[in-house]
């Protein structure tokens, strides 16, 4: 997979894509309060899986699209800041007697 260099969080574009109408009246739209969607849109908050399908159903937009902005911009961020010590797995583990 492509991955973007420092992908926009999904709030900018939301923005844009809202920039006729304002906070208030897309929020009544949306049936989320209008502070839930303002933190959204100044990248205070992510996109879950709900708002992504109101996003989706009110905009026209295919259902993923929102949350998948949001899982791009989250994984690259997250790259970034990894420094975790992992070991790599290179056996899968042994079958127990007792698994169903």
């Amino acid at each position: 997979m492509t991955q973007m260099h420092n992908p926009p969080h999904p709030g900018e574009v939301l923005r844009e894509w809202l920039s006729e109408i304002s906070v208030t009246d897309a929020a009544q739209r949306l049936g989320v309060t209008r502070a839930a969607l303002s933190r959204v849109l100044n990248g205070a908050a992510g996109v879950s899986a709900d708002m992504d399908l109101r996003l989706a159903k009110a905009l026209g937009t295919t259902p993923g699209l929102w949350y998948g902005m949001q899982a791009d911009y989250d994984l690259w961020h997250a790259q970034r800041q990894f420094r975790a010590k992992v070991r790599r797995i290179t056996t899968p583990p042994a079958e127990t007697a007792d698994a169903a």
